[in-house]
């Protein structure tokens, strides 16, 4: 039965898109007293379910979904933008966090990546350094996401931990799923995944490379500002546009609301609801599904 289990976590990913030890949220300038614009992330499994042009979807007939219970998240890019006419990289850009060309192209550098759970702080961003104005939108680029997963195998019901680089290229040393560890020291452009499971006391590991486009990254301005291909820039509406005075006197917690609403989606050939890849039920999609900045 072992053999199959993890025939079949090897299998799980053909068709679709770590814990370490983590800095403290980084601070653009330590030395800056003044107010700060605090990022945290939330995952919320009953925020509405966007595809690709930030419209509500919902899952198609002939595949089921999950709400994955998330763990970690990252981010690469954070940019304030003014208008739906505004392109990427003209708006206010408040985060670009490391690269690195070690592995032949640049590529987002996972040993830098700060990895944090919900609520906390993710950045901190003096916010005398931002240009005053008003802002309707954010855009967010997602690198990289650790959640656990149910499935089915051998009629068992079990829990397994994914985590999944969805930046658009990352050069990854070695990272921790759960709690085995997997070397690449290479580059992988989005969709590289890596897959733990504990079955009877003894642990499995599959990983795996998605294809192209197959992780759906909401933007509804998708007509008027295009994001790059094989990006995972999310963009996010604020329900009211989030002014700068340049007065502010107090920090600012912005918590950017990740919307987890069935995000893991699968073919279904046993209509149960049920992940089960060893009878070839496959991933077609793995993309968060939505993005509400909330001030607080």
């Amino acid at each position: 039965m072992n053999k199959n289990i993890l025939f079949a976590l090897a299998a799980m990913m053909l068709t679709v898109s770590c814990k370490k030890d983590q800095p403290e949220s980084l601070v653009t300038n330590p030395q800056d007293s003044g107010p700060k614009l605090i990022f945290k992330f939330a995952f919320n499994p009953n925020q509405e379910r966007l595809n690709s042009l930030g419209i509500p979807s919902t899952v198609p007939t002939g595949r089921a979904a999950q709400s994955p219970s998330f763990n970690k998240i990252s981010a690469h890019y954070i940019e304030l933008t003014p208008t739906i006419w505004t392109q990427v990289g003209q708006g206010e850009l408040i985060y670009n966090g490391p690269s690195t060309s070690a592995g032949g192209n640049n590529a987002i550098d996972f040993s830098q990546a700060i990895i944090v759970g919900e609520g906390e702080n993710f950045l901190s961003y003096p916010i005398s350094a931002i240009e005053p104005g008003s802002y309707a939108y954010i855009r967010v680029s997602l690198s990289y996401q650790n959640y656990n997963i149910a499935y089915r195998a051998n009629s068992l019901d079990l829990t397994g931990t994914l985590a999944s680089f969805i930046g658009f290229n990352n050069y990854i040393g070695s990272y921790i799923i759960n709690t085995q560890s997997v070397a690449v020291n290479d580059d992988k452009l989005q969709g590289s995944w890596g897959f733990e499971t504990e079955v009877f006391g003894t642990s499995y590991i599959a990983t795996g490379q998605t294809p192209p486009g197959a992780t759906t990254v909401p933007n509804p301005l998708s007509s008027t500002s295009p994001i790059p291909a094989g990006s995972c820039l999310v963009t996010g509406s604020f329900n009211t546009p989030f002014i700068i005075t340049g007065n502010e006197t107090e920090d600012i917690v912005l918590t950017l609301s990740l919307s987890t609403n069935n995000s893991f989606e699968w073919s279904e050939i046993t209509a149960d609801g049920k992940y089960e890849p060893s009878i070839g039920e496959n991933v077609v999609d793995m993309g968060i599904r939505g993005l509400i900045p909330i001030v607080d």
